[in-house]
């Protein structure tokens, strides 16, 4: 198990990375986890790894060394998992996509000051239909919700953001860690 993570009883954000098979049933397993822990989880996304058939869960947490370390020990004991690492935010690069959508009267009566916000903020139109506008903008959470301060006073339809994903800097990818593993076995 690989936890490059500061020791010690304060709370911080660490992201987890889990490497598995794809499983029927396998998520609610994880996620069981931490629900018997009592541990929330902040962010969860799951998608396809750079392997064929290899599935990468990214979990964000805000717990302490000692718990997220006994946290990941259950996981690794996962049948279907394959490996588990633990990162801080300062080890990986990361980001989130938000949509926001706003009335189309607001969008006309405020056309210069939205694009304005647009370019100053990176967002980008992806949808401008009779009744709204849906605007995307992608970055760090503090970034989302500042564009949701921004765009409040135009009449804020609906807002949602995606769950983090995240890439570890210092790693030369899975396909090697598994050749390793793999070589080790």
């Amino acid at each position: 198990m690989s936890i490059n993570i500061t020791e010690g009883n304060s709370l911080r954000e660490y992201n987890i990375t889990v490497y598995s098979e794809n499983s029927v049933g396998l998520s609610g397993r994880i996620t069981g986890i931490f629900t018997r822990r009592k541990i929330n989880i902040e962010s969860l996304n799951t998608s396809p790894s750079e392997i064929s058939g290899i599935y990468r869960f990214t979990i964000l947490i805000c717990q302490s060394y000692c718990v997220t370390q006994k946290l990941l020990r259950q996981i690794e004991k996962l049948t279907e998992v394959i490996k588990v690492y633990c990162h801080t935010d300062e080890q990986v690069v990361w980001q989130e996509l938000a949509l926001y959508k706003i009335p189309a009267q607001a969008t006309k009566a405020a056309r210069v000051d939205l694009e304005k916000i647009l370019r100053i903020y990176g967002t980008r139109a992806i949808a401008l239909e009779d009744n709204y506008t849906i605007l995307e903008t992608t970055g760090q959470r503090q970034e989302s919700k500042k564009m949701l301060e921004v765009l409040s006073p135009y009449g804020l339809i609906e807002f949602v953001r995606t769950a983090r994903i995240a890439i570890i800097k210092e790693s030369s990818g899975f396909i090697e860690k598994l050749r390793e593993f793999e070589a080790g076995s």
